[in-house]
């Protein structure tokens, strides 16, 4: 009894995959549907082989057992590969996360004048070192260089792919094969397990590290220096706090030591605030480049994408004649930007001209200083259209706080409101993973067995996209 039902299964089956289209019937299948019709065929043949391959172990393992419509079933499952390989490879992400800088998703988004302007030059020629006034070859530097300079007060400017780079680059030129003194409690680690004492080497530097981790003096730094020491550093320590029993040099007194000693005076501070982000209504002491330039640093470094919100770059600015050194370091052209980058800096540049005009469509400073009642309001619309999402969870707001990340204003807690989530029937991981494949992908925090949302990181014309992604997700996850 057992074999005849096991010869009938088979016959079944390999009825079943007489039904199936060849490889071609199926392409020519999915061409001739509206809207495929310039598809890449090769792609169209890939997805056309994967997904008669899948049926056939289905079938044979016995867990397909359709047959009706089996034409269809199969072009609907081509048309869902294709639309995966179609995609940009590096899509848009809804971050609600509440980290405004995230370093996972790419940091800074930029303003929309910043992303029209690398857009342009991106599909156009652009004199990126053409002199158009004189028909020269011009420095690609020299396209953000007069903003930098009338930003910061600094003498000159230029730029590298990023502020490791600048760093590099910096000691590269000015002091290889010398020393560099940095207090003990500034030798950090960023992103990555780099650390400060290997960007160094690798820079051609030697450290010389003073003080302790928690106390340096100024004569720590003077008695330090001899005939080998070629700059002092200072680095702003931007991912941890030292507190308690602590001291440490401000810039102006390590510049006037600096200058004392004639020794150049470097200050990496990270972060890319341009100027004191109390201008902004943000009470901190996060130091920034005109205030480091004013008090006597020689050259002065910062990232492109954390406070200053514009594309990954590391900025350099400072004494023309160092500028100038930098410029003509062959690693110079290792470490250049291209004109996508140089396009959108600049336009970052310009909204920076204006502080009021900065905080409102620069994304990085509008999120830090958008008001937590308007936080709360959108908050509170989005839940009232979710409702209770058909019983399948509980959806609350709670008051919560974000960050600013990217190793800037570690501690610095911005008050926020987030939309909760408690589901029910499945697991709150598997909502999480399930909208990290959506698209767009949505990204949440998961805390204390539920689904945070929070939208100061959101933007406000993500809203209903957002509404309809968890939505779908609950949809899909609860098998309605």
């Amino acid at each position: 009894m057992g074999n005849k039902n096991t010869s009938s299964q088979t016959s079944d089956v390999n009825a079943i995959l007489r039904q199936l289209p060849s490889v071609h019937q199926l392409v020519e299948a999915v061409l001739d549907r509206d809207g495929n019709k310039d598809a890449p065929r090769l792609l169209v043949v890939e997805a056309a082989r994967e997904a008669l391959a899948e049926f056939r172990v289905s079938i044979t393992a016995q867990s397909e057992r359709y047959v009706e419509n089996l034409t269809d079933k199969l072009i609907e499952q081509v048309l869902d590969r294709l639309e995966v390989q179609m995609r940009f490879p590096l899509a848009p992400v809804i971050n609600a996360t509440g980290i405004i800088i995230h370093t996972g998703l790419g940091r800074a988004p930029l303003a929309g004048y910043a992303a029209r302007a690398a857009i342009d030059a991106a599909r156009n020629y652009a004199p990126v070192e053409l002199d158009l006034e004189s028909g020269t070859r011009g420095k690609r530097s020299a396209i953000v260089r007069s903003l930098l300079r009338g930003l910061t007060g600094a003498e000159s400017a230029t730029v590298v792919n990023n502020n490791a780079a600048a760093l590099m680059i910096v000691l590269s030129s000015i002091a290889r094969e010398r020393g560099v003194i940095v207090s003990r409690g500034e030798l950090i680690e960023i992103g990555g397990s780099f650390r400060l004492p290997d960007v160094m080497k690798a820079g051609g530097a030697i450290l010389r590290e003073v003080g302790t981790t928690n106390r340096t003096r100024l004569t720590d730094y003077e008695n330090a220096i001899d005939e080998t020491t070629g700059a002092l550093m200072k680095v702003h320590t931007s991912n941890y706090r030292v507190t308690g029993f602590t001291q440490a040099v401000p810039i102006d007194e390590l510049a006037t030591l600096g200058r004392h000693h004639d020794l150049p005076v470097i200050d990496d501070i990270g972060s890319g605030a341009l100027r004191d982000l109390n201008d902004y209504g943000i009470d901190t002491d996060e130091p920034n480049a005109s205030a480091s330039i004013a008090a006597g640093a020689d050259l002065v470094l910062f990232s492109g994408d954390k406070l200053l919100g514009g594309p990954q770059a590391g900025i350099i600015v400072g004494r023309a004649d160092l500028i100038e050194r930098i410029e003509k370091n062959p690693m110079m052209r290792a470490m250049r930007v291209d004109k996508i980058i140089l396009a959108a800096l600049g336009a970052t540049l310009q909204l920076h001209r204006d502080p009021r005009k900065a905080a409102a469509e620069v994304p990085v400073l509008n999120m830090l200083t958008m008001k937590v009642d308007e936080v709360r309001r959108r908050a509170a619309a989005i839940v009232e259209q979710i409702g209770s999402l058909d019983g399948l969870a509980k959806v609350r707001l709670e008051q919560t706080a974000a960050y600013l990340g990217g190793g800037s204003l570690p501690t610095e807690e911005v008050p926020s409101v987030a939309i909760v989530i408690k589901t029910s029937g499945f697991g709150v991981d598997e909502l999480a993973a399930k909208l990290r494949t959506s698209r767009p992908a949505v990204v949440c925090r998961i805390r204390d067995g539920a689904a945070w949302f929070d939208l100061r990181t959101v933007f406000a014309d993500q809203d209903e996209v957002l509404i309809e992604a968890i939505k779908a997700a609950v949809s899909a996850l609860s098998g309605k």
